[in-house]
């Protein structure tokens, strides 16, 4: 029998690794009548899934979403921003991201402290995305409210209707914008990723403009959203264990410190496929057509592949964690995001050594995919 769980990130947003741990030993595949879909738990499980490009599919109907579609299309879409988030390119960018980093600390520090999230967590990614794509700094607060939206919006179950309008004409709003920058570069081109897939749709070799588009959507959210939930996500995590923020303010561990960190508590809890055939797993029946969620928050905690799991060790390796995803889709400003969180979270912690949570107790958005922070309080 088909029974139905709690809607897991909505109703246990503060901490859903305990019904996690739940799941992966009573029903490891378990099928969630409020969303309708599958829920696969473990981590073997999930790797298998992820590299599985014959049962699963990403399509959904005629999207123009790099996220949205396999290969061959899928390829094509990502064949060209992909040179963009090599890791010889990213590691280009450090300069920059150390000096925005440095900014935001520079205008923090005579202050008594911060809300980590307005005032660092989010600035930080949306300014290099926005260098990168070519938008103009005035135009970067609608970028955030676009972002945020759409993070709210992934996987939702219910709405406010309030919201919801108001996340459609942020949405508009940036569609306009794009239009009225990509029109801006057609007639004068720049030394950024905006005139580069320009210049390739022009050529046929890779976009139509609604792909452009999308592209860019893409971009701001998965280069943003994310990092800024790394940072936030990670700081907490760091400042809740007093002996691992000491480990990396003393020890030069930024690498692997920012692995556990996406592995102890992921900025994207699960990603999602549609079955293409009916097919078995653990004694369950997944049928063509079903929607099958494969919750990397809790692969990332599976003790069968992790020594224990629910403890942040700054010096696991190796980690193979889940939270970038694998195969065909996995994430392609991985090493973007690794870099900006290494940087932000190593100089913080460094240049304020009596740095503690303060105020507020730190407050958690109701967002079922994109796991983050809406307050994070800090005092030095």
């Amino acid at each position: 029998m088909r029974a139905s769980a709690p809607d897991l990130l909505l109703e246990n947003v503060d901490d859903p690794y305990p019904y996690y741990r739940e799941l992966r030993e009573s029903d490891p595949v378990h099928f969630d009548e409020r969303r309708g879909n599958w829920l696969v738990m473990r981590y073997d499980d999930v790797l298998a899934l992820l590299k599985d490009e014959t049962r699963l599919s990403a399509q959904q109907g005629t999207s123009s979403s790099m996220l949205n579609n396999d290969p061959p299309k899928h390829t094509r879409l990502r064949s060209l921003v992909s040179q963009a988030f090599t890791p010889r390119r990213v590691r280009g960018l450090k300069p920059r991201v150390q000096a925005i980093v440095d900014e935001l600390l520079d205008e923090a520090a005579p202050r008594d402290g911060m809300d980590v999230i307005e005032a660092f967590a989010y600035p930080l990614p949306i300014t290099v995305i926005a260098e990168l794509l070519g938008v103009e700094k005035e135009h970067r607060a609608l970028f955030r409210e676009v972002s945020e939206g759409t993070a709210l919006g992934l996987g939702a179950t219910t709405s406010d209707p309030a919201w919801v309008a108001r996340a459609v004409a942020n949405n508009r709003a940036l569609m306009a914008y794009f239009e009225e920058l990509i029109a801006r570069r057609r007639a004068e081109p720049r030394e950024d990723l905006v005139s580069a897939c320009i210049q390739a749709e022009e050529r046929g070799d890779f976009f139509t403009h609604n792909e452009l588009l999308a592209m860019l959507q893409i971009l701001l959210v998965g280069g943003h959203e994310t990092t800024a939930n790394l940072i936030g996500n990670g700081l907490l995590a760091l400042l809740r264990h007093p002996d691992q923020l000491e480990r990396l303010r003393k020890e030069e561990i930024g690498g692997t410190a920012v692995d556990e960190l996406l592995r102890y508590d992921s900025p994207v809890q699960y990603t999602g496929r549609v079955a293409r055939e009916d097919f078995e797993l653990r004694g369950k029946t997944i049928r063509a057509g079903d929607g099958v969620r494969m919750i990397l928050g809790s692969a990332n905690r599976d003790e069968r592949e992790f020594t224990n799991p629910d403890e942040l060790d700054l010096g696991r390796d190796p980690c193979p964690h889940l939270s970038f995803g694998w195969g065909v889709h996995f994430c392609l400003g991985a090493e973007l995001a690794r870099l900006e969180g290494e940087i932000a979270l190593t100089t913080l912690v460094r240049r304020f050594p009596r740095l503690a949570l303060a105020g507020e107790a730190p407050c958690w958005r109701p967002a079922p995919v994109m796991r983050g922070l809406r307050t994070l309080d800090v005092a030095w």
